[in-house]
């Protein structure tokens, strides 16, 4: 079964909060602040770079549970579930047979589902109260993104075609407003690089085709620009993936490395570096 680490992750959350410099020790017997939803939100964020993705999942809920229209923690939860999935899963010859076979997905796939179907709703609850919400427009765009990637390219099935659609036109009206969202462009770029690199030429159409050179391009562009740490995070991660996935693992070593300054803790950026090590000279 999928446990709640819900308390314990708070509880670590708490202790591992940074404390604000000349800020003066707390009185005896005074209660203890209280730890903000954006406090918590950085805190998750660390832990999915770090690649703690259930642990990650689970304070995520916590802040959705404290804060119920808190798009950026149902967006982060989606995302950090799949990232369980991909990872348990991995890269089997047979997906519908690797898929059939992990108990763990199965487990895994309702939780993700009950919180797309929520944050979905929440988000197109946002846009629809003002369609000039761009932070709304992305995220809906990203919670139908993540459910396109998880059904498209880790499980392998051929589905999600009206959540690509939701995407794609979530996406393209937040960039033209917003050409500069580093978010959005990211988002974006993953949707030309999935439907490109999981669905045969024939079908890509049904999707709404996709570009896999115009994607990677796109997030090197967005990996460069000037962002908050993760928001920056996230583009350059996309790089490494992206990167990684083409083989291009000189380069991909490069970019590893430097995200492994960022997030020490990442075993997986240390496991590639090793197994790939020597590539980049």
């Amino acid at each position: 079964m999928v446990k709640s680490l819900t308390p314990v992750i708070v509880m670590a959350a708490l202790i591992a909060l940074p404390v604000e410099p000349g800020a003066r020790a707390q009185e005896p017997n005074q209660p203890l602040p209280e730890i903000t939803s954006s406090a918590l939100l950085d805190r998750a964020n660390h832990l999915y770079y770090s690649g703690a993705y259930e642990a990650s999942a689970a304070l995520a809920l916590d802040i959705r549970t404290r804060d119920v229209v808190n798009l950026e923690a149902s967006e982060l939860r989606t995302t950090a579930l799949h990232s369980q999935i991909r990872r348990v899963l991995g890269e089997p010859k047979d997906r519908g047979k690797a898929w059939k076979a992990c108990a763990l997905c199965q487990e895994l796939m309702p939780v993700f589902l009950e919180a797309f179907t929520l944050g979905r709703a929440a988000a197109r609850a946002a846009v629809e109260a003002d369609p000039a919400d761009d932070e709304g427009l992305f995220l809906l765009g990203k919670l139908d993104l993540n459910y396109v990637w998880l059904r498209l390219a880790t499980v392998g099935r051929k589905t999600g075609i009206g959540e690509s659609k939701e995407a794609r036109a979530s996406l393209k009206t937040l960039l033209e407003r917003r050409p500069d969202h580093i978010r959005g462009t990211v988002a974006q770029a993953w949707i030309e690089y999935i439907v490109a690199t999981s669905l045969p030429p024939g079908t890509r159409w049904l999707l709404g085709g996709g570009n896999k050179k115009r994607g990677l391009l796109a997030v090197e562009q967005a990996a460069k620009g000037d962002a908050p740490p993760y928001v920056s995070a996230e583009a350059r991660f996309a790089v490494w993936d992206m990167r990684a996935r083409e083989q291009n693992f000189a380069e991909a070593v490069v970019t590893a490395r430097a995200l492994l300054q960022d997030f020490p803790d990442n075993r997986q950026l240390a496991r590639f570096i090793a197994r790939h090590e020597g590539d980049d000279e």
